[in-house]
């Protein structure tokens, strides 16, 4: 998928891209530049570690209506078909 860059500097991210990878209006993105790429980075907030019993579990501290909707069984099959044979 390619994407071009316009007078002002701004790249258009194509709406299937978007939806995607849960990027909303007002998303923040981090952007790191290497030497050979630039990636967008979707910032999300960190979980927070909980103790129960012994152990700390992890939770999230966004709720459940605010994270983007993903379809594993579509990842897995996705991420299979990228390779042939």
């Amino acid at each position: 998928m390619r994407a071009a860059i316009d007078k002002a500097g701004r790249v258009v991210i194509p709406a299937a891209v978007r939806a995607k990878a849960g990027l909303t209006p007002g998303t923040e993105i981090e952007i790191v530049v290497d030497d050979v790429s630039v990636r967008l980075i979707r910032r999300v907030p960190k979980p927070k570690l909980t103790r129960v019993g012994k152990r700390l579990v992890a939770r999230p501290t966004v709720a459940q209506r605010d994270l983007p909707p993903i379809d594993l069984a579509a990842l897995v099959d996705e991420e299979r078909n990228r390779w042939p044979g």
